[in-house]
């Protein structure tokens, strides 16, 4: 029903304490660092250790995720792989989408929607009112909850106009994973010139990740620059014998310079989810 997902505070479900929303009854949540926060009074000696115990493992308990008929709603993934359950816009309707968000955000998780139409927008907002749509990712968020920084800059570097709605998915992903994001947009190898000008901006990064079209040579170059993983985005922006992003994607598995990785077709989400790890080791 979703997408895969990396990077936020995880959280575990506390049984018996429970809160109400207009969505009914939930129960309410142990974050890891609360998780944390027990370990050191145990450490301090002002819990009980068997307190503390019976508090983990009755969160440990909990059900690990929510029935809703049409989808089953993942409250673990966030303890598992370090960020929430991530909703894919394409195929449901807008009523699913708000129904997944609003139980997604009243566990206490940081809500993403990737793929986003207007009609999902309207929907998500009337149960969500502080969600933000960002048009050009196409993309529903909201950020709530600690959110461990990466470690470094994630430079997003673009080949031109017509990648940027992969690679604002890839931006708006990656920040709400909590990285600092530096976009460096339409600096193809038409005009190879204009991505050769920002050295700087290139060496301070810790991960790249390139969107490109067309033929998918601008990873090729960025790696040939840089010390750090490049992480390749094929758009299916392209004349015909690009075959919808194929072109890119052969082109960019097929690169001559170290250190380059390729994700899917227009995948910006899988991108940033790979960063994201990168950038928080």
């Amino acid at each position: 029903m979703s997408e895969c997902s990396q990077s936020t505070q995880s959280a575990i479900i506390v049984p018996g304490l429970d809160k109400s929303t207009k969505s009914g009854h939930f129960q309410s949540l142990m974050t890891v660092s609360e998780v944390r926060h027990l370990l050191d009074r145990v450490r301090e000696g002002t819990l009980d250790p068997s307190s503390a115990s019976e508090q983990i493992v009755a969160a440990m308990r909990a059900a690990p995720y929510e029935d809703l008929g049409f989808a089953r709603v993942d409250h673990h993934r966030e303890l598992r792989q370090g960020f929430p359950e991530v909703i894919l816009g394409v195929g449901k309707t807008p009523a699913q989408i708000a129904a997944i968000a609003d139980r997604i955000v009243s566990r206490g998780h940081a809500l993403l929607i990737t793929r986003a139409q207007r009609e999902a927008w309207d929907a998500v907002r009337a149960v969500v009112p502080n969600a933000e749509h960002h048009e050009a990712a196409r993309a529903i968020t909201l950020r709530q909850g600690e959110i461990p920084p990466g470690r470094g800059t994630i430079l997003l570097a673009a080949a031109g106009t017509s990648d940027l709605p992969v690679a604002e998915e890839a931006a708006v992903t990656a920040e709400l994973m909590g990285n600092v994001v530096d976009r460096l947009y339409d600096v193809g190898v038409a005009g190879i010139h204009r991505l050769l000008s920002e050295q700087t901006r290139l060496q301070s990064a810790r991960v790249v990740i390139v969107v490109a079209g067309m033929e998918g040579a601008l990873p090729s170059v960025v790696a040939g620059l840089v010390a750090v993983p490049v992480i390749a985005v094929p758009t299916s922006v392209g004349y015909g014998a690009s075959f919808g992003g194929i072109a890119a994607l052969l082109g960019m598995l097929n690169s001559c310079a170290n250190g380059v990785s390729v994700v899917n077709i227009d995948n910006g989400f899988g991108a940033a989810c790979v960063a994201s790890a990168i950038n928080h080791l």
